[in-house]
């Protein structure tokens, strides 16, 4: 797809950013609310990318770097315009940011049960890990 454009998101991005997630993205998140990514952007932010075409966001993903690993979560795309290379330009740049800040390899986390998810991952060259278990405890 031509002319998608890939950007940081700000503060004044966090209310469609949370709606857009409600439309396009797969499940909720105990983090999606204000409050959760306005935290994010205010400790790095580079992390929440943003894919516009002609103006209209049509993609997300947060490509979080801690020094030592590369995390990629809410990778989402808006349903009418899937399969038209705006995830492909949120990983080249979520990709680009990882290489120059020195990270030697991502990781990604989607739902079990999202198997559309799973061939668009797997068509760019990331593979599932099944020796591995997520283990999670939610924070007071």
């Amino acid at each position: 797809m031509t002319g998608v454009t890939v950007r940081a998101a700000g503060a004044a991005d966090v209310p469609a950013v949370l709606a857009f997630w409600r439309r396009a993205a797969e499940g909720t998140s105990i983090s999606d609310d204000p409050a959760g990514v306005g935290r994010l952007i205010a400790r790095d932010a580079e992390a929440l990318l943003l894919a516009e075409v002609d103006g209209a966001l049509a993609g997300t993903v947060i490509a979080g770097f801690d020094g030592w690993r590369c995390h990629l979560y809410r990778l989402a795309v808006a349903p009418e315009v899937r399969r038209r290379g705006v995830a492909t330009a949120l990983l080249d740049a979520a990709e680009a940011r990882f290489a120059a800040l020195g990270g030697r390899r991502a990781d990604a986390m989607v739902l079990r049960r999202n198997e559309v998810a799973h061939h668009a991952w797997g068509a760019r060259g990331y593979r599932a890990e099944e020796e591995w278990r997520r283990w999670v405890k939610p924070l007071a």
